[in-house]
């Protein structure tokens, strides 16, 4: 409706921007995916990406990951730490949705944006961790078998270790984009950061001591770090717009 002249109306220009905003940022959260996830491996970001490479090799070559392996066995500490695993899976779904409809319910973009930012995060750490995975096809501890050292089998080639298990660990890659995310996106709120940072290393340091081995989980740090630093500072860029 056009307003006659001298006089404004602000009743329509609320009504579409209350709701054009949850679509502009749906397609906020498509459009960037693709560069997000080329950024994750571009320029210094693949030096990282070498890193954790690097790090894993001497974990597996020097025998420490065995190490680690068979010093973690207690029973207790396994029982408290196992939940990690289905936390670890149910929280990426969960938490995203549960901000982004509270954002919307209660009209405050910020929560809203940090439910796509670390929405995003989550996917792209199920996307790169799957994706490695698919490639390194690394044998997983057995959860009952302690005397076999089962560090150092990779099934190197496409899918002969499937996306589920092996190298690196999705529960620690998507855990630390998650934190890392809400980590850069609240500069001011450290508590919030630090929060979500404990988080990550709890589901990381938990899933090492249980169906990972110990490089798993270094890698995934890594990697969850390079994807919560490129999303967190995208999204923080929409925050200040």
């Amino acid at each position: 409706m056009i307003s006659p002249p001298g006089k404004c109306n602000f009743t329509t220009p609320r009504r579409i921007e209350s709701l054009d905003l949850p679509v502009f940022r749906v397609k906020r959260f498509f459009s960037t995916l693709p560069w997000n996830l080329i950024g994750c491996f571009k320029g210094r970001m693949i030096l990282w990406h070498l890193l954790a490479i690097g790090l894993t090799f001497i974990l597996v070559t020097s025998g420490f990951d065995w190490f680690y392996f068979q010093s973690t066995r207690d029973p207790l500490l396994r029982a408290w730490m196992f939940p990690a695993a289905p936390i670890g899976g149910l929280v990426p779904l969960a938490l995203p949705l549960i901000l982004i409809i509270s954002g919307f319910i209660l009209s405050h973009a910020r929560i809203a944006l940090t439910g796509w930012a670390i929405g995003q995060a989550a996917l792209l750490g199920a996307i790169i961790s799957s994706a490695y995975k698919a490639f390194t096809g690394r044998a997983h501890p057995s959860l009952h078998d302690t005397g076999t050292d089962m560090s150092q089998v990779f099934h190197f080639g496409l899918l002969r270790g499937g996306v589920f298990w092996g190298w690196p660990s999705s529960h620690t890659t998507i855990a630390f984009a998650m934190g890392v995310t809400v980590f850069t996106l609240f500069p001011k709120q450290r508590w919030l950061g630090w929060l979500a940072m404990a988080y990550a290393l709890y589901i990381g340091l938990a899933i090492s001591l249980t169906i990972h081995w110990c490089s798993d989980f270094v890698a995934g740090a890594i990697l969850g770090t390079i994807i919560g630093v490129v999303v967190g500072r995208n999204f923080s860029r929409v925050q200040a717009d």
